[in-house]
């Protein structure tokens, strides 16, 4: 019989509890979406003016003449994106090595869909909009957001194949090439060339650090990376392209062999348990501590700073700044005025591109490239799966949010305006694409023992 001493207390359940979330797969899309709610209701609020004097609020850091004073809107979407956008580096590098665009016949099919997924959305919006000023929006509506379409797919459990799941991740990832690239090329005002060539040659010097100097602990990287977004903030090119950049410097590679690691951790083990003295504990046990110290360093031999950078960032990006990105940014006054002008070129470019243009571009795209043999279905879907998956992609938000925030100029009406397509437009294609999956979709086999592990 337990004791009432022996039963744990009510915070523990509590705590376990918000572990639980933290670790759902839907949990980052939770979030995001209730601060986005957050942020509409506070910006048509009676307290509206504080909603916008928060975000103008100006913070300065510096020391001397080297100064930087900027709105916390703009460190959020300068700074604090650039974080996102290093992670994102991070996750695109590990797909290219070992993921799911590492070798040509798992790339055919994500590739040719994210291409379909980005030009037709793209083109919508710019046959809508042609010869309007709000034609500089047409890469509003390539973008995928992952966190919520990964997050909505989460929620049908095991009727969706972990193929879909693989597929729609390296989709989103391609997507996120585009859109780096789209925002470099095309998002870039002005260059300042002296800032551009310290932002180079700071990562130069990563990549002798890695390649070269075999560098493998993070602290060097991360202080160079900040050099780097500061020269990019500088140089004209969006700050959060060196997070990307940077993010393709970052070690991939071990210092220690799987054979080794088993080899070094037996030995600690077994100086551990040699160790066990009675009356002592690790504090006063001199041999348990080396063990445990020689356990860690094997540990830190056998990883690699790039999946331990992104195993660190990944709660942070999750629950802080992204969630903070939406509160910021999706604070909308929808007032009369607005909706007199949602028929509006530049707010039907948006609907109409997420909306159709995503499941055209990317289901069109996956029958001509399986239709002409080019590549097979990922395992255990269909083409309704993939119709199901590329209404997913429709869900914009946070990307194509900070793309609009990048081609309209700050106050203006056109920035209102396609934040509320793009959030229209992405309720519309995340119900879309769970109804799909939900009821048109065939169910994933039950007895396949891969979906019922990783469902």
């Amino acid at each position: 019989m337990t004791r009432p001493e022996d039963r744990p207390l009510p915070v523990h359940y509590v705590l376990s509890s918000f572990d639980k979330f933290f670790r759902m797969e839907a949990a980052g899309g939770i979030a995001l979406m209730v601060c986005t709610v957050a942020a509409l209701v506070w910006a048509n609020s009676p307290w509206a003016a504080s909603y916008d004097g928060l975000w103008q609020t100006r913070l300065t850091v510096g020391v001397g003449g080297w100064v930087l004073s900027k709105p916390a809107l703009l460190w959020i979407n300068d700074g604090l994106m650039a974080i996102f956008f290093f992670l994102v580096g991070l996750e695109i590098k590990r797909e290219l090595l070992v993921g799911g665009l590492s070798t040509p016949s798992q790339t055919i099919m994500p590739v040719a869909a994210a291409v379909g997924g980005m030009a037709v959305p793209a083109l919508i919006f710019f046959g809508l909009n042609a010869g309007h000023e709000s034609v500089a929006g047409w890469g509003i509506p390539m973008a995928t957001d992952i966190a919520f379409a990964l997050g909505i797919m989460s929620l049908l459990g095991s009727r969706v194949p972990v193929g879909l799941k693989i597929f729609l991740t390296a989709v989103a990832i391609v997507d996120d090439i585009g859109a780096i690239l789209v925002i470099a090329v095309f998002y870039t005002a002005s260059l300042n060339l002296a800032a551009l060539l310290a932002g180079l040659a700071g990562l130069a010097l990563m990549a002798v650090l890695n390649l070269r100097w075999r560098i493998r602990h993070s602290i060097p990287y991360l202080v160079l990376g900040v050099v780097v977004w500061f020269a990019f903030l500088l140089s004209g090119i969006h700050a959060t392209i060196a997070g990307v950049l940077a993010a393709m410097t970052i070690p991939a590679g071990t210092r220690m062999n799987c054979a080794t690691f088993v080899e070094e951790l037996r030995e600690a083990a077994e100086v551990f348990e040699m160790a066990v003295t009675p009356g002592k504990n690790v504090l006063t046990n001199k041999e348990q501590q080396m063990a445990l110290h020689s356990m860690e360093h094997a540990y830190e031999a056998a990883t690699t700073p790039l999946q331990n950078i992104e195993h660190a960032l990944h709660p942070w990006v999750s629950f802080c700044i992204m969630p903070v990105f939406a509160l910021a940014n999706a604070g909308v006054a929808l007032d009369a005025e607005v909706f007199r002008e949602l028929l509006t070129p530049v707010s039907l470019g948006v609907f109409v591109g997420l909306v159709v243009g995503k499941q055209a571009g990317v289901t069109g795209a996956c029958w001509l490239v399986h239709r002409l043999g080019l590549a097979a279905f990922p395992d255990r879907t269909t083409l309704v799966h993939l119709w199901g998956a590329a209404c997913l992609a429709g869900v914009g938000f946070t990307m194509s949010i900070f793309i609009g925030n990048l081609a309209f100029d700050e106050g203006t009406s056109l920035v209102a305006l396609a934040k509320i397509a793009i959030l229209f437009a992405s309720l519309v294609s995340g119900g879309l694409g769970y109804l799909v999956l939900r009821y048109m979709a065939p169910e994933a086999a039950a007895d396949d023992p891969e979906n019922i592990t990783q469902a």
